[in-house]
Order: structure tokens, then sequence, then C-alpha cells
């Protein structure tokens, strides 16, 4: 092969991957979501010596005609983990989930996470608690979000695997986002939640879930909140960052239990949209929690960008606009379940674009591992 030809071989393999991967394409926008169809997955389905399930995150792999989903566990079932796997559906009818691999994702000396119990904090140890997996539309690879821990002072980070889960590079991101003793930065459990590739293929939209400390108190069924979603280049330089408005939660909890509203996952639509969805979680008396999901479109153009607003309570700043395209609780499905991730799919054979949506089960019996396809209007 002359190395012309395999120059322009790999050019047209990397535009495949970054058409089927990163967005739709730049000026295209979206008049909805229709559901295709719905399939589960068992719970605590046993799969290659791993446990299935807290299926946080999913993203399309063009290159292999795959799936990777992410397990949020935090090594405490088995180590942190993602699988490969193929979606059976089109236009008419979602006909099955095959689980294909699975894959473990390493520490810079090659170690697979552990979980907190064993880890060595001195050393430099991570306890991952992976929400967020993307598929690079330049190469293949994945990178990949944890909310890190800050009960133990871990950091919340970002960090680029290979295709199998190997240990690449870590993505600097702002020093806003760590966690702290004090009430500023991060809060447990509340960081980074969602993660897309930019519509050109060379930045990333990096999402929290819930407002950092000085920017104001969480949602509750009274009041909405606000979160900061940042869009960084390759080597984490900031690009933007703006202020997307929460919505109340949209019911309230039985006395003395808990309510939350949050965003569980973005998705670039085009250079200055982003797909945004909020997940709140409401507990009933029982212990058991009823989950309201909505998926939004942001709109970044006319917003301020406040990357340098150190706290955002009591700032005078313009928010991000938002357009509601859909509301789970009114497409007919018999439960709505934790939804964590979402994912542009594959064009459908009338040529439009398919999306995936996937639940987070929390290995809990009361729950369910939903994945949901729709074509995109």
């Amino acid at each position: 092969m002359s190395p012309l030809f395999r120059t322009a071989l790999a050019l047209a393999s990397a535009a495949v991957l970054l058409s089927a991967c990163a967005s739709i394409p730049r000026e295209e926008s979206i008049a909805g979501l229709r559901l295709i169809g719905e399939q589960r997955i068992a719970l605590k389905y046993a799969f290659e010596g791993t446990t299935v399930g807290g299926l946080s995150g999913i993203d399309y792999d063009a290159a292999s005609h795959s799936w990777v989903m992410e397990s949020d566990d935090r090594s405490e079932i088995n180590p942190a983990r993602f699988y490969r796997a193929t979606l059976s559906y089109d236009s008419a009818a979602f006909s099955g989930v095959t689980l294909n691999s699975v894959h473990f994702f390493t520490q810079p000396d090659g170690s697979r996470y552990p979980n907190l119990a064993h880890a060595k904090l001195e050393r430099g140890d991570q306890v991952a608690d992976i929400e967020t997996i993307r598929v690079d539309p330049q190469d293949g690879s994945l990178w990949y979000g944890s909310e890190g821990n800050r009960k133990v002072g871990l950091h919340p980070f970002v960090r680029h695997a290979d295709r199998d889960g190997k240990y690449l590079a870590t993505l600097p991101t702002p020093a806003m986002f760590k966690v702290s003793q004090a009430e500023i930065g991060s809060r447990n459990n509340m960081s980074f939640e969602g993660l897309s590739f930019a519509s050109d293929g060379k930045s990333l939209w990096l999402g929290m879930e819930a407002a950092l400390y000085q920017d104001g108190p969480l949602a509750t069924p009274e009041h909405g909140s606000v979160v900061r979603i940042t869009r960084l280049d390759r080597a984490g330089t900031v690009l933007g960052q703006y202020a997307y408005p929460l919505d109340a939660v949209a019911s309230r909890p039985a006395p003395g239990r808990e309510a939350d509203n949050g965003v569980s996952e973005i998705l670039a639509v085009n250079d200055h949209q982003v797909l945004v969805v909020e997940r709140a979680g409401v507990e009933n008396a029982d212990g058991i929690y009823t989950n309201h999901v909505r998926v939004y479109e942001m709109e970044t153009q006319g917003a301020t960008d406040i990357a340098s607003i150190p706290a955002l309570a009591g700032a005078a700043y313009v928010p991000a606009r938002k357009r509601l395209l859909l509301d789970l609780e009114r497409i007919g499905l018999a439960r709505v379940d934790n939804i964590e991730g979402i994912s542009w799919g594959p064009r459908l054979a009338n040529g439009r674009r398919s999306l995936v949506m996937i639940s987070d089960d929390n290995f809990n019996a009361q729950q369910v591992t939903q994945i949901l396809a729709f074509e995109v209007l």
C-alpha cells in the first residue's frame, strides 16, 4: 500500500468515525424523538465472570458497529469496567440486546481500579465512580468521567483510555470542580456526570450533575438550581462555560424522605446546542423512588461565558436557554427508571438518525436496566 493511499484511507476512516459518533450535522436541528422500543437487561445478569448493572453511560462505536456501556460499580462487585454490546433495532422495532465482551479500566500504573477498602490513597490510587463514557470520533479510543469521592478527598476526573480501557492520559479540568473539606467546589456524588464530544470532534463538553457549593443550593420541589456545563479542548483549555438552569423537582417526597433533580448526561447536537438529560428521583414512604426524566435542548448562543465567575450565587449573568424536547413520562412507557446515559446511534434505513438511552439500576431489585431506542425527527 502506498503512503499516499494509506493516508487517504486513514482520513476516510476518521471521517466515518466523526460523522457517526460525534453529533448530528453541524446545523441540523431536532424536531422531536419518536420511541421505537424498549429492551431490558435482567437484574444482576451474570456475564463473563461479572455482574451486569449500574449502567450509567452508553455510546456508539461506529468502527465496530457496537455499543460501549460502562458500569458505575465502584469496584465493589467487580473492578471498574465497561461492556461492548450489539443493539438490534430498526425504525419499526427494538428486538434485542446482546453483550459481546467485558473490559476493565486501568489506572496509570496498569492496575485495575480498587474499591475503597483496598485503595492505597497515599500512593495515588483512585476509587473510580464512572458515570459517563464516550468513543473518540478520531480514533475510537475512550474517554470517561468519574465523580471522585469528596468524603475521602478524591477529586472528580476525566480520563482517556484505549479501546480496551487501558489508561492513556488524564484531561486537566478546572480547579473549581475539585473537592474540599470546606463547602466549596463539588458536592459528594454530584460532579462529573455528563460528557460529550462537540460537533467538531476536537473538543468536549463536560456536565456537572448539580450546583457547586458556591453556585447556590440544590434543586427542591420549591425551586430549581443551576449547573455548569463546560467546553474544553483536548488539552484541557476551557473554551467556554455556561450556566444551565435546572427545573425544580417535579413532585414531593414522603415526609422525611429524599428528592433531587440533576443533570445525568449531555449530548452535543451541533456547535452551539447540547441535549441535557434532567433526572429527578423522589422517594416515597417505602423508600422506593419515582423517576422524572426530561430531555432538554440547551442553547448556548446569547448565554454568558461564566468560566471566570468563581461563584454564581448573587452574580449577574445570562443562563443558557433551554427547550423541552421529550418528557419520558408522556410516551407510554410502563415505567421510567433512572436514565443516566444517552447516545447518538447509526442512521436508520429511512435516513433519519437514531438515539439510545440507558438506565442505571443501582443493582437494586426495585429498579430495572432499560434501554430505549428512538428515531430522531
